[in-house]
């Protein structure tokens, strides 16, 4: 069941929970813009067919805030916020090792292999390696894991659970990269905990906040 975190004519904020698509791929899995759709059209009685941008995307195994859009100008204008970097995303994750006490600020140069899927941290400058920023801040110690607060500063493809194995604090779960410790099948401890942005018709600044789920707890 969907659920809504912010709408209006424009947008359309939910939280994805673990192991649901953002948007269709090969599998023909259902995903979070076929529930959006369902949602709209059941709501507004929409015929035919129902529009729903996809302006960002969570990757499968983590959950949390991802923002739609209702209209083409909406998807156009949202977009470009993502494009520019303008807009503020604040994840949680829950991590193995102790996080530093202090708040640290994160530069390394990733570099994306597209045939498996998979992101590396390689030596700054390698040819079309991009440089991945991102700040890292203890929340909660948990015996053995950290809970943490990372706000990445950039957005590269599996940014933070790459720079986060990195830094020798890998998210529990994520045996992509380098979790040796049991989560909820299909889920990483990574959630999209809070998005920031600009209305696309309208001079405001939207912030819209996701709970962890219930399981984290």
């Amino acid at each position: 069941m969907l659920t809504v975190l912010y709408e209006d004519n424009h947008c359309l904020a939910v939280n994805k929970p673990a192991r649901l698509l953002t948007m269709g791929d090969s599998t023909g899995d259902e995903s979070l813009v076929d529930q959006a759709r369902e949602y709209i059209r059941h709501k507004y009685q929409k015929p035919g067919q129902v529009y729903v941008g996809v302006v960002h995307r969570l990757d499968r195994p983590v959950s949390g805030v991802v923002l739609l859009a209702r209209t083409s100008k909406g998807a156009s204008r949202l977009s470009e916020q993502f494009r520019a970097g303008s807009v503020g995303k604040v994840y949680q994750a829950l991590v193995t090792g102790p996080a530093p006490a202090e708040t640290e600020t994160w530069r390394d140069w990733l570099l994306k292999d597209e045939a498996r899927n998979t992101v590396r941290c390689v030596v700054a400058g390698t040819p079309q390696a991009r440089e991945s920023v991102l700040t890292c801040r203890l929340l909660q110690r948990r015996g053995s894991r950290s809970l943490v607060e990372v706000t990445p500063l950039t957005g590269r493809s599996h940014q933070i659970r790459v720079q986060l194995a990195q830094h020798q604090l890998p998210i529990v779960g994520d045996a992509k990269y380098g979790s040796t410790e049991a989560f909820r099948e299909g889920c990483i401890a990574l959630h999209a905990s809070s998005l920031t942005f600009q209305h696309p018709t309208r001079d405001e600044a939207i912030t819209v906040t996701a709970p962890l789920p219930d399981f984290w707890r």
